[in-house]
Formats: C-alpha cells, sequence, structure tokens
C-alpha cells in the first residue's frame, strides 16, 4: 500500500510540472549603440552630416575652402567633437560649403564627389593640407589666373585643379583623372553647391568659420574654444 501511495504522489508531481509554466528566458541584450562617427549621410538640401540624425543638438558648420581659420577650426575641433560629443549620439555636425572664390567652389565639387561615405575623409584632406596647396595662389602666374575667371565653369575648375595639384591629392584617396572630370562637368552638383552657398547668405553668415546650433545663428563664435562650451549647455 505504501508503494502505492508514493507511486500516486509521484504521478501527481509529476502532472503538475507538466502542466507549469515554461520559465520565462531573459530578455535579450540590448543592441549596442551606432557607431555615429561612421554615419555620414547627405541631407536632401545636399548637405552633408555626421552622426545621429536625431541627435539633441546640431551643429551647422559654414566653412569656406581658402579661409586660414577654417582650417585652424577643423584641426582643433575634429578629434574632440567627434569623440567627445559625436560618438555618444548626442551632437551631429553639418558641414555647409561657402564658396568665396574658384578654388573654393573647385574644392568643393572635388571633394563631394563620390558616395558620402567618402566625403569627410576628402573634406579634412584639403582643411589639414591647407597650408601647403594654397601657396599656389602666391606662386601663381597672371595666366593662370586668367584661366580661373574666364572660360565655361568646368574649364575654369580643371584648370584651378591642375594648377594646384588638386589631381594629384585626390588620387591618393582614390580617384582617377577621368572620375574627377565626370564631377567637375556636373552641373547639378554644381548647382546644389551654389545653392548652399547663397542659403548661408540668407541665414545672415558673413564671415567664416561660422555656426549654427539646432538652427541659431551663434554670433561672436569663430573657434573650438569659444564653440564647445555653447554645445555643452545644450546637453
Amino acid at each position: 500500500m505504501r508503494a502505492i501511495r508514493l507511486l500516486a504522489v509521484l504521478a501527481i508531481a509529476s502532472t503538475s510540472l507538466a502542466a507549469a509554466p515554461a520559465p520565462k528566458k531573459a530578455a535579450p541584450r540590448a543592441a549596442a549603440p551606432a557607431n555615429w562617427n561612421a554615419l555620414v549621410a547627405r541631407t536632401p538640401s545636399g548637405t552633408h552630416l555626421l552622426g545621429n540624425p536625431n541627435a539633441k543638438v546640431r551643429l551647422g558648420e559654414y566653412v569656406s575652402y581658402t579661409c586660414s581659420h577654417c582650417a585652424e577650426f577643423h584641426i582643433a575641433s575634429e578629434a574632440a567633437l567627434r569623440l567627445k560629443y559625436v560618438q555618444s549620439g548626442a551632437v551631429s555636425v553639418e558641414i555647409n560649403h561657402v564658396l568665396r572664390d574658384p578654388v573654393d567652389a573647385t574644392i568643393a565639387q572635388l571633394v563631394n564627389c563620390g558616395p558620402p561615405s567618402k566625403f569627410l575623409i576628402n573634406h579634412s584632406m584639403f582643411l589639414r593640407s591647407q597650408s601647403k596647396w594654397i601657396q599656389g595662389i602666391a606662386r601663381s602666374t597672371p595666366a593662370q589666373r586668367n584661366r580661373w575667371y574666364t572660360g565655361d565653369r568646368a574649364m575654369r575648375m580643371r584648370a584651378v585643379a591642375s594648377d594646384f595639384h588638386f589631381y594629384d591629392m585626390m588620387a591618393t584617396r582614390g580617384y582617377d583623372r577621368m572620375t574627377l572630370d565626370k564631377c567637375i562637368n556636373d552641373n547639378a552638383l554644381a548647382e546644389r553647391l551654389a545653392t548652399i552657398s547663397a542659403a548661408s547668405d540668407k541665414l545672415g553668415v558673413d564671415h567664416t568659420p561660422s555656426f549654427t546650433l539646432n538652427g541659431q545663428l551663434l554670433v561672436g563664435t569663430n573657434g573650438w574654444d569659444l564653440l564647445e562650451p555653447q554645445i555643452a549647455a545644450r546637453l
């Protein structure tokens, strides 16, 4: 009898265990944060945006490639801006071209050649090496300068790219002459860049570099030492 009772108890326990709900699976771990420094997108207006498109703070940079202060700002700010602010997804950076002269316009056309993923490295290359290539202005002859300002747009840009050795610089980035000339001949790109530059005038940008934070133009801010505290205050 005792054996029968024991078997009955075991049978009941077994039935209860079978009916019990299965234990819940552990919730999957949250996905690792995106590498926002690797995300570069072309905006509807044709500018380039680095980082989280939904960042709390959007920094707008208004840049001319022949502006020495723009090169100084880029060198001083790039590492801190990207590692401290962009990487976390808190800040995104939008690059707006300000075209001051034929050299500026030619570089803008070249750095925009190819997919958005190539833009920032092209952009940085010209700003970081500005002190070298810009000497071509002082060394230029009247005949060269005449070629930069006369003829059709593409012809002028090819003259600038040749005289300043921009074709050679872009070759280090994997571009051949045919590809670059195709980009130089891109009238739609030229019109888009001109529109971006004109928009800076409408905004009230009267010098470079200039900056906006969430669309608000900053007054009296022309360097990283003055810009960073204003970014931090908005986070």
